[in-house]
């Protein structure tokens, strides 16, 4: 357990309740939004530096597939939920975002019954860049309006476009697991 990159994924997990007390703290003091993208964006650089430096470094493993997982899961839901509770996010892009990120554990987790795996793709991997970026401006709030929309609700719509996607070819790509894992209660 002891490893930089699972330690960097047990720090991406301490510092979403650090986000979201922030986030959640003072939403109208812009001095307060800073510090609070400054954290999240550490946080999420965590997740790019935790597999780089497993794969690097050959320190891969099942305790740490499974904390990069979940603390990825954590951290994006924590900061979301926290931006629907001040309203700078939608209820339903929150839905959409933290439903598909349960749905592709669902996925993995019957591609296990049969010891199969189900590895990231360019699109999940593009998915959580998009992600990240798009609740880092939700969290700053910036006042730039392009057209009907702020950027950060132009960001978030481009990461729940990019959550579907990145669900759809998950899910088509390994439909088989469905076909194949059988009920093991």
């Amino acid at each position: 357990m002891s490893s930089i990159p699972n330690l960097l994924a047990v720090a991406r997990l301490i510092l979403t309740p650090v986000a979201m007390a922030l986030i959640l703290g003072t939403p109208d003091s812009q001095g307060i939004r800073i510090v609070a993208t400054t954290v999240f964006v550490i946080a999420a650089l965590t997740d790019f530096a935790d597999g780089y430096l497993a794969r690097r470094w050959q320190l891969t493993s099942t305790l740490g597939a499974f904390l990069d997982t979940v603390a990825d899961k954590i951290l994006v839901a924590g900061a979301l939920i926290a931006l629907v509770e001040i309203g700078t996010v939608s209820t339903w892009v929150a839905f959409i975002i933290i439903g598909r990120e349960i749905a592709i554990m669902g996925l993995r987790s019957v591609a296990a019954l049969d010891s199969g795996t189900v590895p990231p793709s360019m699109w999940g991997k593009s998915k959580a860049a998009l992600q990240f970026t798009a609740i880092a401006f939700a969290i700053l709030r910036l006042d730039i309006v392009i057209g009907p929309w702020r950027l950060d609700q132009w960001l978030m719509a481009a990461a729940v476009i990019s959550t579907i996607v990145s669900a759809g070819d998950y899910f088509s790509r390994f439909r088989s697991v469905f076909t194949t894992a059988r009920h093991k209660d």
